[in-house]
């Protein structure tokens, strides 16, 4: 029988690679080369210089080499590691910085803000390049160290220039609470120029909005050095560089969370059922070392107190169940009542949780009444929020509900008066 054929194989065969697959080149050095060119023909004038960048991107791949060209607006050429520039060693007679750069300029807010422009048209024309921006701040702010004086300064106030008008994101000042920065006082000084510049675009609120945003700022005082960590050297600082605003938002700051603090301690103490007089201990220290007022301080108290109990499933003993609690932390109330303005503030406050809670809409003459009795509320405090209460949630229903113990109130101090009179006349009889 005749023998099958074999079929020819194939050995050493090319592909053609198609120019569309083929790999480019990393090559940021020739790219770095193209944009300094482009800049240094460009000249000093922003306008022209916003105008090649807009024209390059076409041609140069500003997607791949978005790190290299924001080094170079920035700091005049390619950042290494800790902040050197990168200068080319095989041909040391090429150019390897531009003076067209954010650190060579004047440091003013007029010559940033020009750069700013520059900034602000580059990615509004390649949106792509947005993202690689926040990275680019995220890395300057961590390379502070590798920097000159001169060189933080105007990058701080570039930085307030560009978060105050929403370009990049404040996150990157996260970077400033690293133990580096701190601790030679460079992050502080760093963050002052930047809410120096910020505050000349905007204002405070804009400024606490932002940074709230971002997760920053909930304690602006670790910016110092730990052995000078402390409020007042916070504020001496922030006053003498004319930045009261920023001294308000931290003490604003603070003191929230110190109430938070306190808050969850009240929680645990209530929970475990301490004794009232040692709550009353507890909260008085934190009044004084916290510099709380007494009006806060006993709306914040009443409020933990009647969000501290888990009401009964059947409403109609929700009322009986409200006071017998109350009833239990009259002594606390009592010790932060001490001035009229205090009262005031505690009778609006329950006001507020009557009308909250359906279930204690009934309640509220008998909680006034109960307060009353023990020398929480005056007859002054009841009487004047009777006659102009501040809030207006249920208001007439609960006017309708004191209405004849105010009548009562009313009626014992015209007798008092009396009295009072008769016992005059007596004594200039």
């Amino acid at each position: 029988m005749s023998q099958k054929a074999e079929k020819p194989t194939l050995s050493g065969q090319r592909i053609k690679t198609r120019k569309r697959d083929e790999k480019e080149k990393h090559d940021p050095t020739a790219f770095r080369d193209a944009i300094l060119q482009g800049l240094n023909d460009a000249g000093t004038d922003l306008e022209q210089v916003s105008r090649y960048l807009d024209s390059a991107g076409s041609k140069l791949n500003y997607r791949r080499y978005a790190e290299p060209l924001l080094d170079i607006l920035f700091a005049g050429g390619i950042l290494a590691p800790g902040g050197t520039i990168i200068q080319d060693a095989a041909d040391s007679t090429k150019p390897w910085r531009t003076d067209v750069c954010v650190f060579k300029a004047q440091a003013s807010h007029q010559s940033l803000k020009a750069y700013y422009e520059v900034f602000h048209k580059l990615i509004r024309r390649y949106k792509y390049l947005e993202k690689g921006f926040e990275e680019e701040l995220k890395k300057l702010i961590m390379f502070l160290k590798g920097f000159g004086e001169e060189e933080r300064k105007k990058l701080g106030l570039i930085v307030g220039i560009l978060l105050a008008n929403g370009l990049g994101n404040a996150s990157c000042l996260a970077q400033l609470f690293e133990d580096h920065l701190v601790k030679d006082g460079i992050a502080l000084a760093f963050a002052t120029d930047v809410f120096r510049a910020w505050l000349q675009e905007k204002d405070m609120k804009h400024i606490a909005s932002v940074l709230r945003r971002s997760h920053i700022g909930d304690n602006l005082v670790d910016l110092l050095p730990i052995n000078k960590r402390t409020q007042e050297n916070f504020a001496k600082h922030f006053q003498e560089a004319g930045l009261a605003d920023i001294v308000e938002y931290q003490r604003a700051k603070a003191s929230t969370m110190v109430k938070k603090d306190l808050q969850r301690k009240m929680e645990e103490m209530i929970k475990d059922e301490e004794p009232v007089p040692e709550m009353i201990v507890v909260i008085k220290d934190y009044m004084v070392n916290h510099d709380i007022p007494e009006h806060e301080m006993v709306v914040m108290v009443w409020g933990r107190i009647m969000n501290a109990i888990e009401w009964n499933k059947k409403d109609e003993l929700v009322a009986e169940q409200a006071l017998r609690h109350i009833k239990v932390y009259t002594p606390l109330l009592a010790a932060l009542t001490e001035s009229g303005r205090s009262e005031s503030a505690l009778i609006n406050k329950v006001q507020e949780v009557c009308y909250g809670n359906t279930n204690l809409m009934k309640v509220f003459q008998k909680i006034v009444i109960l307060f009353y009795k023990m020398d929480i509320l005056s007859e002054d405090a009841i009487l004047k929020w009777y006659k102009d209460a501040s809030s207006g949630k249920g208001k007439t229903m609960f006017l309708d509900q004191i209405k004849s113990f105010v009548e009562w109130l009313q009626s014992a101090e015209e007798e008092d008066s009396e009295e009072e009179e008769d016992e005059q006349q007596q004594v200039e009889n």
